[in-house]
């Protein structure tokens, strides 16, 4: 039984999602506010957030930030009455899964919970992988250059551990959006090249000539075989 925090502070938009999920065989837990969203998803594990983005004092993109700062590695879905295209990347940016815009279909919801909570991930094919220097753990979420420990991004680290386990294949932009991020159509791929780029910086011996991490103009990108 899957748990979903839902953070939202319309009373009675937390009480409709409520009972249409558990309606549906989710277990729930409930916040109004940014402060008992963090508390409630640091005591209560849950297994994905449904997370409003416009709060007063304390945002979701703030919620948001301070969950994948401590490490909370929990799926969120935002929600928003701000569809703007800058909105939705940030929101992405800052680790979120999906993106929701205010009024939405619940079938459209539903649909979405259950994509996120299936999907699979890449990190769970392999136990560690090296490349150079570089040391890759994807089952306690680590990666180490030179023996030291490098901090990566929710996002990053996903980033990073998709490419590995296709390494050799080429990828396209759309496919991370689409199995990195969970976005089938997106408007921009601009948020891919950007997580390359950091990535690039943080493991390539020479980010402008990277032996690892390529690009292949026109098609995507690809992890050079080992």
């Amino acid at each position: 039984m899957p748990k979903i925090l839902i953070v939202d502070d319309e009373p009675a938009i937390v009480r409709g999602l409520e009972d249409n999920l558990r309606f549906e065989g989710y277990q729930t837990a409930s916040a109004t506010n940014g402060e008992d969203a963090l508390a409630l998803a640091l005591s209560g594990a849950p297994d994905l957030i449904l997370l409003d983005v416009m709060m007063p004092r304390t945002s979701g993109w703030d919620v948001c930030r301070a969950l994948r700062d401590k490490g909370i590695d929990v799926p969120v879905i935002m929600l928003t009455a701000r569809g703007e295209e800058v909105d939705r990347v940030r929101g992405l940016e800052l680790g979120a899964d999906d993106y929701v815009t205010k009024p939405f279909s619940l079938r459209e919801l539903l649909a979405r919970v259950r994509a996120v909570l299936r999907r699979p991930g890449a990190r769970e094919r392999f136990e560690e992988f090296a490349f150079g220097d570089v040391r890759v753990r994807p089952r306690i979420r680590q990666v180490f250059k030179a023996g030291r420990e490098v901090r990566l991004t929710r996002k990053e680290f996903d980033l990073l551990v998709f490419l590995v386990a296709h390494r050799g294949e080429v990828i396209t932009r759309e496919r991370l959006l689409d199995e990195v991020w969970g976005y089938e159509r997106f408007p921009t791929t601009r948020t891919v090249d950007t997580h390359i780029l950091r990535l690039r910086r943080k493991f390539e011996a020479d980010a402008d000539r990277p032996a690892w991490i390529l690009t292949l103009h026109g098609h995507g990108y690809k992890f050079a075989a080992v």
